[in-house]
């Protein structure tokens, strides 16, 4: 019995097989694979025994047949000198042979590749395709319009994954969120519910930390004892209104008046004696040698006479500029011992206040000259007083309850009424961060101080 004929493949026309290049160049998701396309499909338009992808920048990047090609290997880098060449001396797309090359190259071509070459240039790079037979025109037009088809799509792809982009992410969630029938219900909303989380901590936030603020005066004028004593009496009261040289308080003047009565008395016996003796040196010789010391000793007393009166003197405090009396309960001052140098009270200017705040040391973040700092007062804590970073202390301090902080002062943004002495929390802004580092940089700060990773 005598077998029947198989039918012969039906041979597609290459325009047809060029549309169909370029529909899957266009199709195609990443650089890879196009790179692939190119020098193992394009067998389809014509034969060929070898094909190359070089660029500039790298090198032989895709070989015909190879998964990934080899840089060191001989033949990879004789490839990379004659597509350089090619690539300086063919502007355009053209067959080629070892004649376009040096002598050096040439002589090494029929090693390397078939006889019959045929170069496709592009910006940046180039196609180098290698057959045993010679390329007709019909082929190396049907190649040059593939050659351009493939880089325009090569180009877009390489931008695309070059390049982050709203729109990509847009299309990116748009097809990671549509639904899909194929996938339970269950794993759609899961893989939904993890890229809103992705999203929300990657959404930026500003960095702020909390710390205790007041309102305090901006440039008060500081009363403080002028000698060691003992305050007897007030003339004002705390937050009265003052002006320019009243008195504020005075110190109990029976010692230093005490001491000025003996500085007086001394210096009018010191006086009285230095007479006697200047009487006696007009028949006495011997009573000029003591002039000289008498004379030295009356100074001294009156030194000490002028010293007590001036202590007198200062002994009442008078205000040094107009304002408001800042103090404690005057009872808690009377007939308490102060120091020379020891602060009594201020006088601060009516509306001239500013914001001072406590950072701690384990919230110390960076703040910008001017950052925005919000002061919550307890007394109104649905309205921020607005204000602006002044300057932040360079060395902590200690507090009242152990711990250690940096001053902050911050001007206010306007003018305000409020009074000295209001306390709150102060907001302090710093730079805009993601939202996982806001939420993880207090515990990597502390697994840092124990740990140490």
């Amino acid at each position: 019995m005598s077998q029947q004929p198989t039918a012969a493949a039906p041979v597609r026309h290459p325009l047809l097989v060029l549309l169909d290049l370029g529909r899957r160049a266009r199709a195609a998701r990443s650089v890879e694979e196009l790179s692939f396309l190119m020098v193992n499909d394009s067998h389809a338009l014509g034969a060929y025994r070898q094909a190359a992808l070089w660029l500039a920048d790298r090198g032989v990047d895709t070989l015909s047949g190879v998964i990934e090609p080899e840089a060191n290997a001989p033949y990879a880098q004789w490839l990379d000198q004659a597509c350089r060449t090619l690539a300086e001396n063919q502007p355009d797309a053209a067959a080629v042979d070892p004649h376009c090359l040096s002598l050096a190259l040439a002589g090494q071509w029929a090693q390397w590749l078939p006889p019959y070459g045929l170069w496709l240039p592009f910006p940046g790079g180039g196609l180098l395709f290698a057959a045993d037979v010679p390329w007709s025109e019909e082929a190396v037009a049907l190649f040059k319009e593939w050659g351009d088809t493939w880089h325009y799509a090569w180009s877009r792809q390489q931008a695309t994954s070059s390049a982050w982009s709203w729109r990509r992410l847009g299309h990116t969630l748009k097809t990671a969120l549509a639904p899909n029938p194929a996938k339970p219900w269950w794993r759609q909303r899961r893989a939904l519910l993890a890229a809103l989380i992705v999203l929300a901590l990657l959404c930026p936030v500003r960095l702020s930390v909390l710390a205790p603020g007041e309102l305090v005066p901006a440039n008060p004028a500081l009363i403080r004892a002028p000698l060691d004593g003992v305050i007897a009496q007030f003339q004002v009261q705390p937050n009265e209104q003052v002006k320019a040289g009243q008195p504020l308080f005075n110190f109990d003047e029976a010692p230093i008046a005490t001491r000025m009565e003996i500085a007086t008395q001394g210096l009018a016996t010191a006086q009285a004696e230095y007479r006697q003796y200047a009487q006696q040196a007009l028949s006495d010789p011997r009573s000029k040698t003591q002039l000289a010391n008498l004379g030295g000793k009356i100074e001294e007393k009156q030194a000490e006479a002028d010293f007590t009166r001036d202590q007198f003197q200062r002994s009442r405090v008078v205000a040094p500029q107009a304002g408001i009396a800042l103090f404690d309960d005057p009872s808690e001052w009377i007939g308490r011992p102060v120091q020379t140098g020891e602060r009594i009270m201020r006088i601060a200017m009516p509306g001239d206040v500013e914001v001072e705040a406590w950072l701690p040391i384990g919230d110390a973040i960076p703040l910008t000259d001017e950052a925005e700092v919000k002061l919550y007062l307890a007394s109104s804590p649905l309205s921020a007083v607005q204000a602006r970073l002044r300057y932040v202390a360079h060395d902590a301090v200690p507090r009242p309850d152990g711990s250690y902080a940096y001053r902050v002062r911050a001007r206010l943004a306007a003018q305000s009424d409020l009074r000295v002495g209001l306390k709150g929390t102060a907001k302090l802004s710093g730079p805009w961060v993601p939202l996982v580092y806001w939420i993880l940089r207090r515990p990597l700060a502390v697994i840092r101080q124990h740990v140490g990773l």
